[in-house]
This record gives structure tokens, sequence and C-alpha cells, in this order.
């Protein structure tokens, strides 16, 4: 099995202030520096035990592609050291190692040499990276003809066409199509029940959340934070909005769940309870039942525009459903301070059975990402119990009409 250590690493590139800065430099015997440093990553420092699952989120620039260059070793670093045990495998830039004037049959070859497999060991694996790959006739073709899916698609069956000890994934997966990703993701869980220790960067909470054990967040070339998956992608959503000198907090509730809230504070929500059709606060729903969402908000300085909005979540901060009164067409216009405003979404409640979150959003726009006055996490918590209902699975009551019908 393997693992990644990696201890106070950092990389920075020499930035000279004209194009004969490098020259003068090189030629000066004092060796008198011409150059200033600009830092890309600073001290960065993590272990990921074997077996471990962990991602890598962070907003464009802040590192997270070189970070796992220099894992791999492709890219030296400026201080610190990475540790690895095992074999590894690794998706990085699309394409990367492919060259396009060879056939994709060559590229297999060349790349698995690279891996360190054997001539015999690449051909007795050929078929198995055809089939997966399900490029067709194209495996004999130059890769510059190919889409950027199908270069995906072979470099992906190359990488795991033995289960590696550590699998390191970049971005490269989110250009296939949904087809291909399903079988990719469905690929890397088998490996991970089977031992293998994952580090993958990707922008989708969903795979990040139902995949890995734990996320770090990379910021400004830094590492902000380290943690459970749900809760560092909840400070990195309110990262995304963090333009407006918002204040974001992170605090843990009683049965140790971290909840996030960020905003401006022009409006906060006062209330937010779920309700029966008697105006009674439930903690336990049925599925089916009809509920009322109330949201209750206070305007703490003067609002030309205020949405709220509301997500639902499962155990595992996935979202399940979500919307707003923007989305809704209901406009709330010229609210002066400290006027309230009661919210009510009516709906019924056509989730399974399970544990739920609500997070509530005050903002302007579609999106608490344009104005955003409070973002609030774990809001409110409760359970689906499914009584009197046809027994089901997931986390959608979606119950059909049944008809048979002979034919002859």
């Amino acid at each position: 099995m393997g693992s990644i250590t990696v201890s106070h690493l950092g990389k920075a590139y020499k930035q000279y202030s004209s194009r004969w800065s490098r020259l003068v430099e090189w030629l000066d015997p004092r060796n008198k520096p011409r150059h200033h440093l600009k830092w890309i990553l600073q001290d960065i420092n993590f272990t990921i035990k074997p077996g471990e699952a962990t991602g890598i989120i962070g907003i464009n620039g802040a590192g997270k592609s070189t970070l796992l260059k220099m894992i791999t070793g492709t890219t030296q670093p400026t201080t610190g050291s990475v540790h690895i045990t095992g074999r590894v495998a690794a998706l990085l830039e699309l394409g990367m190692g492919f060259h396009p004037d060879f056939t994709g049959r060559q590229n297999v070859y060349m790349a698995g040499q690279l891996m360190g497999y054997s001539l015999e060991d690449i051909t007795a694996l050929m078929p198995h990276i055809e089939a997966f790959a399900e490029i067709g006739d194209y495996i004999d073709q130059p890769v510059r003809v190919y889409s950027s899916g199908m270069q995906m698609r072979l470099a992906f069956s190359v990488a795991t066409a033995h289960r590696p000890d550590v699998l390191i994934v970049d971005e490269a997966l989110s250009v296939g199509d949904a087809y291909f990703q399903h079988r990719s993701f469905a690929r890397i869980r088998a490996y991970r029940k089977q031992g293998t220790t994952l580090l993958i960067v990707s922008h989708d909470k969903q795979a990040i959340q139902s995949i890995c054990d734990r996320a770090i967040l990379l910021n400004g070339g830094k590492l902000t934070m380290e943690g459970e998956p749900e809760a560092v992608m909840d400070y990195y959503n309110a990262l995304l909005a963090d333009h407006q000198n918002e204040s974001i907090q992170q605090t843990r509730d009683e049965s140790g769940r971290i909840k996030t809230s960020s905003g401006t504070g022009e409006a906060i929500v006062e209330e937010v309870h779920l309700l029966n059709d008697q105006n009674e606060a439930l903690e336990v729903i049925k599925v089916g039942q009809p509920v009322c969402l109330r949201i209750v908000v206070r305007m703490v300085e003067d609002v030309s525009e205020l949405v709220v909005g509301y997500m639902i979540k499962d155990r595992l901060g996935q979202p399940v459903f979500g919307t707003n009164t923007h989305h809704l067409a209901s406009k709330l216009e010229s609210l002066p301070k400290g006027q309230r405003v009661s919210v009510k979404f009516s709906f019924n409640a056509n989730i399974g059975e399970g544990h739920y979150s609500l997070s509530i959003a005050l903002h302007t726009g579609d999106t608490h990402l344009y104005k955003n006055f409070e973002w609030r996490d774990f809001a409110l918590v409760f359970n689906v119990v499914n009584m009197g209902k046809a027994r089901f699975v997931g986390v959608a009551w979606i119950p059909p009409s049944l008809e048979f019908q002979n034919d002859r």
C-alpha cells in the first residue's frame, strides 16, 4: 500500500526586471542577484496514509496543479520534500506524455514503459486498455486527430490498467463525457476498496465528498484548511464569495459538526423553522409529507434587493434540492433598515429516508457569489422516515404507476 508525505514544500520562480537582468546576473562575478522570487506555493505540509483518499480544492491559480507536478516529480520544488511509497499512477495534464504523431497504440507502449511495464506486460494488457477506452479504430490513428475526450479515455485506461498503490488524478477527467466519467469514478472507487491511496484535484463538490475521506483547501499558495470534505467544501463555498469585506466563521456544534457561515451582514437570518400544516415545528418528517420552510430575515442596513434561498443536503453534504426567490420569479426590493420579512417555501417532502440538513442563503442576483449577505450551513437538521409508503431506495420519492399487459 502507498502513502504520500509532503514536508515544507514550496515552489518559486525567478522574475527579472528586464530581459538583460538575467544575463547580468549570470556574468556578475559577485553573484549579486538581479531577480526576485515569485512564490507559487509555500510551506505545504500534509500526509496521506495508506488507503486514504484525499481531495485538493482551490480557486484557479491556487497552486493545485503545481503541487501535483512536484508530488509526481515532473517539477522540482524550491523548498521541502515529497516522499511516496508504492507504485504510482498519475493522470495530470491532458495527453501528457503522448506524442501527437504516433498512434494511440504506440503511445500506450511508450507510456506503459515509462510506468515500468515490460513490452510483454503491455501486450497482455492491451485488450483491456482498448476495451475500457472504447475509442474503436482510433487506437491505430495518430493522437493528433483525437478529441480531448478520446485522449482522456486512453490516458486514464493506461494509467489504471493495473491497480496502483497510489493514484493521482488532476482535473483531466472533467473533459470526458458523462458516461466515461461514471465508468472512471466506478474504477477509482473499486481501487479504493482494494486499498489504493487516492489523491484527486477537482472542482466537483460531489466527487470530492463522495470519494474522499479528507479534503485540503489551497488558497493564495498556502494550505488554508484541512479536514472533513463537507466542512472544507462549505468553507471553500464561502471563500468564493469573499470579495465584499465578508466575515467567514466556522463553529462546531454539540454533535461535532462544523457549521460554516459567511456574509456581509447587511441582512441576517433570525429564524428558520420547518413546519407542518398546523404550524408546528418539525424535526422528523414523513416521506411525501406537506411541509413549510419558514425563514425570517431582518435588514441590518437598507437593502435594495433581497433573494432568499435554501438547499437541502443529505448526510454526506450532497445537494438534494435547492432554489431561491429569484428562480421562482418573486422579488423583494427596497427593504429599509430594521424591517423583518417572513418567507415561506411550501413543498411536499418527496425525499427518501435519512438525515438531512438545510443551508440558507441571503444575497442579490441568482447566486450568493454576486453579493452575499449571509450564507448559513446546517441552519436546520431533520430526519425523514417512511410511514405508509411502499418500500423504496434512494434520496427521491418518485412513486410510479404500474401496469401489466399480456403480449401475444
